[in-house]
């Protein structure tokens, strides 16, 4: 099992920030280039001994990877040809490689599957593998700065190196290396990378988000739904934003209470079985998770309409009742509308068992 890696490059990393993930294409000098990797190793190999003095054994970035393709044939194929299940941008959007190589994920003690893994500037990219068909199937892209990685100690010298990667928006995730010295790359890189990912100072040109508040049109809420389930969220809570299904609408909104007291901004995340709220810093870079509430106990109730006003009153079960003030019509209808769903299909039916039938009359 062999590691790859490449060499870091100083031009077209550290000036990009981590939530360039989707939108901002990164010029000729931050996209990894196959030319200049072989222009590196060729000129290493100048200076080295002649390739018929040295041991048969190769260093672990000389082995064949996978598939029988060399390291700069996977990274290349990574870059020109379309990875199963995909759902985002181009990978050039990702910037360099940083590292990567096929390692076995494991849950506890149970082997899960083989997987390739691969780093870039900002961004940990988890690739299932199609061994029939030679094709990577995508899994899940984890934002640095939204993880730990830590390496996991052997009970005893037979027992393989093994790292996990943990967060608080991600499960925890176990992966068995070939050698100690692929363990130790991937802890040196990841965290080296993560340190850069946490200091970086985005401006507002340089968020994502920027582009994508807001979100009144229906591409930057197509956009923006897929942000929010790989960028980090502060402060978040309770079950991994992943396992909540995928939403069906969302749109800034202001709320206060029904004395109009204390609004604020929102940003309402509709998924199958909960309303996510979180809220957005004024220079549009960080999210903030601020609390979700339950659909089947929540509803939503029309307020008086007036002339350039589109209010709605939240109301549910162990909360006070909201007011609710959207910029546009269309955001207003489409609350009323999916809001009142849960409320009517929980009067008619008070729980998920089957209704009871009615007995027919009979005639006496």
């Amino acid at each position: 099992m062999g590691c790859c890696s490449v060499t870091q490059r100083t031009t077209g990393i550290d000036d990009v920030g981590p939530d360039e993930l989707e939108l901002l294409e990164i010029g000729g000098a931050g996209v990894w280039s196959l030319g200049e990797s072989k222009q590196s190793v060729s000129t290493r190999n100048q200076t080295e001994e002649p390739a018929r003095h040295r041991p048969p054994v190769r260093r672990p970035e000389q082995e064949v990877s996978l598939w029988e393709w060399s390291r700069d044939e996977l990274h290349r194929r990574l870059y020109t040809q379309p990875v199963r299940e995909w759902e985002g941008q181009d990978l050039h959007s990702y910037g360099d490689i940083i590292f990567s190589s096929r390692l076995s994920l494991h849950n506890g003690s149970t082997k899960v599957g083989e997987r390739y893994v691969v780093l870039f500037s900002f961004h940990l990219l988890i690739l299932a593998l199609d061994n029939l068909n030679q094709n990577f199937i995508y899994e899940g892209i984890l934002p640095l700065s939204a993880i730990n990685v830590q390496c996991i100690p052997q009970q005893n010298p037979s027992a393989p190196p093994m790292f996990e990667i943990t967060g608080p928006m991600v499960d925890s995730r176990t992966f068995v290396c070939g050698s100690a010295a692929e363990r130790n790359g991937w802890l040196e890189n990841i965290e080296d990378r993560r340190q850069k990912s946490l200091r970086q100072q985005l401006s507002p040109s340089h968020s994502a988000l920027s582009y994508l508040l807001p979100c009144n049109e229906r591409w930057q809420r197509e956009e923006l739904k897929r942000f929010l389930l790989r960028c980090p969220i502060w402060q978040w809570e309770g079950t991994p934003i992943q396992h909540m299904g995928q939403p069906s609408y969302l749109s800034l909104v202001h709320i206060s209470n029904i004395q109009r007291q204390g609004s604020q901004e929102r940003l309402f995340v509709l998924f199958p079985q909960d309303l996510l709220i979180l809220s957005v810093d004024s220079q549009r870079v960080h999210v903030k998770y601020e609390g979700r509430l339950p659909r089947r106990s929540m509803g939503a109730l029309e307020s008086s309409a007036l002339p350039g006003r589109f209010e709605f009153k939240l109301t549910g079960e162990l909360m006070e009742p909201l007011l609710v003030s959207c910029a546009y019509p269309e955001d207003y209808q489409s609350w009323i509308f999916q809001l009142q769903q849960p409320e009517k299909v929980t009067q008619a039916f008070p729980s998920h068992a089957t209704p009871p039938l009615i007995p027919k009359k009979r005639r006496s």
